[in-house]
């Protein structure tokens, strides 16, 4: 077993509450419960001696391992194939459709042999807490349970355990036609044991997990090039979206790093408004309505809650269930994954000022009028109270959508989105008729586009700028022309995005900005950002460049994974870096495809 696969040689499987990684060699190295900001119980992925794994594979690995979601599913099956026999590991979590939090989650591993005979070997091996806390083993001939303070493991098989010191292992021989299985449960301490599993009731639970993934599916009205592509970044979404709140998490995992080695590692199980908010524009572009308006709920709860505070309405960041206490720690005895060390959990971003997060707050509100007219009194009252008090205090350096912590500037993205915050809020209040100082917005959002256009423009470059007070590019401001603040093809716009070609992308790949030129407070490199990739897609077709937005569009997806996931970032070799699988990347490959596919479809006539 490799001590640390690729980031990328991984499947993700969860319950629309928490997420568990499957590696493509049949091993649980992430998993956090009961949430996905959770305590981990298998975190091998970050130290692979203290962070616990389960692994389910065959005895002698030996042969080609290869992994794949069955059709328009999260089910995730890891094919082993060997000269003496093809064995199967099929991966899934049945979703929790009640969608009210709950302590009990189960990771389902059914094994199948396929062809010949196929010796399993399983073993489980649960570190509580980080690795930080003991726990007892109880044994019983088909049953493990693992008991640690405040929560339990149940693993339970169709096939004998063994005990290994306070772990189990296990082996079993199936020949073809046969197959077996491993549960595992995690609940609060002295919680009900599940009845035992056996095959027929495995297999059924599978076909339920795959029939509600595809009637979720169904709903989708995406008819474009790249359907498999699209579906499986819709899914992803799905299952990075906390379901009892309908936050989404920017990430899985904590602390992989953007350099191997390096200490650009951080917590991203966390839901930022920015990656929320976008989503909800990708979200209701494939038809996914509901999801995009639980979000938009979850955004306008956050306002409301602030009311009558002193202090920012906004933070940049917050738990799944709204609370806005993110903690930065220091996990000192996890290693980090290839070294990657310190391995955080908390974010400390939580308490930068990052000023955008109000145009994008603002974008997510005003998308769907469907949305937007199922706001509460109390909820427009909090937006207006918001753009009010936003009309006095756009005006100030901040840390920037890239939360660089070398102290504040004056960002042209993040004035770009105050304009988008006050234009949003203009068309939400004329199209809903409601109450609003109409004058007192106009006048900011006015102030702001010249401000702008004054003082983000580099003559230099011929470009815009990441800040006022310099001449680094920035590729955040290919969102200009999504937000409606410059036309596509601008003179303005088109030179910028030739600055951009020429200072930022990289064999299609695009670079957030040189931080040798505009120093982030971090030692230490990084890898190109998918995110920023996608964006260069839409703004190349929205601008009518659409044979080279093609091409880097189908250029990008060769560096997705097996399965069609992304992380953060990929490396100077082609790997993927960053934690995984990243929700700004998907919802930004939505968003690219539905630009390039109606920029394509409007080329031939269509």
């Amino acid at each position: 077993m490799d001590r640390y696969p690729p980031i990328a040689e991984h499947g993700l499987v969860g319950d629309l509450q928490t997420a568990a990684l499957v590696s493509s060699q049949g091993v649980v190295d992430w998993f956090a419960a009961p949430r996905f900001d959770s305590p981990s119980i298998f975190a091998a992925l970050l130290d692979h001696d203290r962070g616990g794994y389960m692994r389910l594979a065959p005895e002698n690995p030996d042969g080609t391992c290869k992994q794949l979601y069955y059709p328009d599913t999260a089910i995730l099956v890891t094919r082993f194939m060997s000269p003496d026999g093809v064995g199967e590991v099929v991966d899934f979590m049945p979703p929790d459709q009640t969608r009210t939090p709950t302590d009990r989650h189960t990771l389902v591993r059914v094994i199948r042999a396929v062809r010949g005979t196929v010796d399993f070997t399983l073993e489980c091996r649960p570190r509580f807490d980080y690795g930080r806390a003991e726990h007892e083993l109880e044994l019983g001939e088909n049953r493990a349970l693992f008991r640690a303070p405040g929560i339990d493991g149940c693993l339970q098989s169709t096939f004998p355990l063994e005990r290994d010191g306070q772990d189990v292992r296990a082996k079993v021989t199936l020949k073809a036609g046969e197959s077996g299985g491993a549960v595992f449960t995690v609940c609060e301490s002295g919680g009900e044991v599940p009845p035992p599993p056996t095959v027929d009731g495995l297999n059924e639970r599978l076909g339920e997990v795959g029939e509600f993934w595809q009637h979720w599916l169904r709903q989708s009205r995406y008819r474009g090039r790249w359907p498999e592509l699209v579906h499986r970044s819709a899914i992803t979404l799905k299952l990075l979206t906390y379901a009892p709140t309908g936050a989404l998490i920017a990430a899985a995992t904590t602390g992989l790093p953007e350099q191997v080695g390096g200490e650009r590692n951080w917590d991203y199980r966390f839901t930022w408004v920015r990656d929320g908010s976008l989503s909800v524009r990708a979200m209701l572009d494939l038809g996914f309505v509901e999801e995009a308006t639980a979000f938009v709920h979850w955004l306008v709860d956050r306002l409301q809650e602030r009311a009558g505070k002193e202090g920012e309405p906004l933070q940049t960041m917050y738990r799944i269930d709204g609370d806005p206490d993110l903690p930065e720690e220091t996990l000192d005895h996890f290693e980090g994954y290839r070294g990657s060390f310190p391995v955080r959990i908390g974010n400390g971003a939580a308490d930068q000022l990052q000023l955008d997060i109000y145009g994008e707050a603002l974008y997510a509100v005003s998308q769907g009028h469907e949305i937007a007219q199922q706001a509460s009194f109390e909820g427009w009252e909090a937006l207006c109270r918001t753009l009010d008090w936003f009309a006095d205090a756009w005006d100030r350096p901040d840390e920037g959508i890239w939360e660089t912590r070398g102290g504040r500037q004056d960002f042209t993205y993040s004035r770009v989105m105050a304009w988008v915050a006050f234009d949003h809020g203009l068309r939400l209040a004329e199209y809903l008729r409601r109450p609003a100082d109409l004058d007192r917005w106009r006048k900011a959002r006015d102030a702001v586009f010249t401000q702008v256009m004054e003082r983000g423009w580099s003559e230099k470059e011929r470009a815009f700028v990441q800040h006022y007070d310099g001449d680094v590019l920035d590729a955040s401001l290919l969102l200009m022309p999504m937000v409606g603040f410059i036309a596509p093809r601008a003179e303005a716009w088109l030179s910028t995005l030739d600055a951009m070609d020429r200072k930022l992308v990289s064999d299609s790949l695009v670079y957030r900005y040189d931080p040798a030129a505009s120093p982030d407070g971090l030692r230490g490199s990084e890898g190109t950002f998918s995110l920023c990739t996608f964006l260069y897609v839409d703004a190349l077709a929205r601008a009518g460049r659409l044979a080279q937005a093609r091409y880097t569009f189908e250029k990008m997806q060769t560096y997705a994974n097996h399965v069609g996931l992304f992380a953060e970032e990929v490396g100077p070799s082609g790997e993927q870096l960053g934690n995984f699988p990243q929700a700004f990347t998907h919802l930004s490959l939505i968003m690219a495809a539905n630009t390039l596919d109606a920029a394509l479809d409007a080329e031939d006539g269509r």
